[in-house]
Formats: C-alpha cells, sequence, structure tokens
C-alpha cells in the first residue's frame, strides 16, 4: 500500500509536536531521573531517536530499491532495545535532545526524497514506514507526568 507522502509527513510532524509538549518544563533533573518505568525521559528520547535513525535508512534503502534489513524476529526486538537503551545511557540530555531533533530532520528529508517504492509500507519490516511508536512514548510519559504531578 502506498503511503501519502504529504500525510506522512504531517503524521510525523504531530507526533513530534505532541511528544515535545509532553516534555515542555521538565527540567534536566526529572527528564534524566530513571523514573519512568526504569527508564528516563531521556531515554525515551534517545530511543526514539534511534529509531527514527533506522526509520530513515530504510526509507532510502528502500527507496533506492533494495530490501529492508529490519525484519525482526522473537525477542530480537527487545534486545536490540536493550542494548541501544545500554549505549545511550550515558549520553548528556543536550545530545539526546539534538539526536532527537536531527534524527527527525532526516527522517522528513528521507520521506519528502522517497520514490514511490520507498512509500510501499508492504516492503517494510520493524521500523514501519508509518508508525505510532512516538505516540505510545509519548503517552507514557503523560501519564507519568500525570501520576507525578507535573
Amino acid at each position: 500500500m502506498k503511503e501519502n507522502k504529504e500525510k506522512l509527513l504531517i503524521h510525523y510532524r504531530k507526533m513530534r509536536q505532541e511528544l515535545l509538549s509532553a516534555i515542555d518544563g521538565l527540567g534536566e533533573e526529572l527528564m534524566t531521573e530513571p523514573s519512568l518505568d526504569g527508564w528516563s525521559i531521556k531515554d525515551h528520547l534517545a530511543h526514539m531517536a534511534f529509531w527514527d535513525d533506522i526509520r530513515t535508512s530504510e526509507v532510502m534503502r528502500i527507496s533506492a530499491g533494495y530490501a529492508t534489513v529490519w525484519r525482526t524476529a522473537g525477542d530480537q526486538d527487545q534486545e536490540i532495545n536493550t542494548l541501544i537503551h545500554d549505549l545511550r545511557l550515558e549520553l548528556p540530555l543536550d545530545q539526546v535532545k539534538w539526536e532527537l531533533e536531527v534524527s527527525r530532520q532526516r527522517l522528513l528529508e528521507a520521506i519528502s526524497s522517497a520514490t514511490d517504492r520507498g512509500l510501499d509500507a508492504f516492503l517494510y519490516g520493524e521500523a514501519a514506514l508509518r508508525s505510532t511508536h512516538e505516540t505510545i512514548h509519548t503517552g507514557w510519559i503523560k501519564r507519568w507526568r500525570g501520576q507525578r504531578g507535573i
């Protein structure tokens, strides 16, 4: 199924606006406190930046006529997430915010340049072309803020 490029760009911009709204006003202490299911807000942002980078490479790869390299099976997805969490754990908050911003810019650029093949959602693996992954994390952050009265 071919995605509509403009609607896809709007989808990703809207999700990011909702995420940024959910973290608005949080200071570094709250952003780095590992109190959201064992992860900090910073960890969640680093995780989303990683998947934006993967999704960008997939859009470019598939647009170029190649196959996805992200068809995971079994526990592979969880193992990848754990490894990436551990690798990015010590990154400073400023870098994570930069990673989040730049990874989304690259994704939007890749989608803007995508070929018809690159817009075929059926060709994607774990890093789906249209994802609601960020919406899920945003929901967790909003719930965490609500529980803490922030």
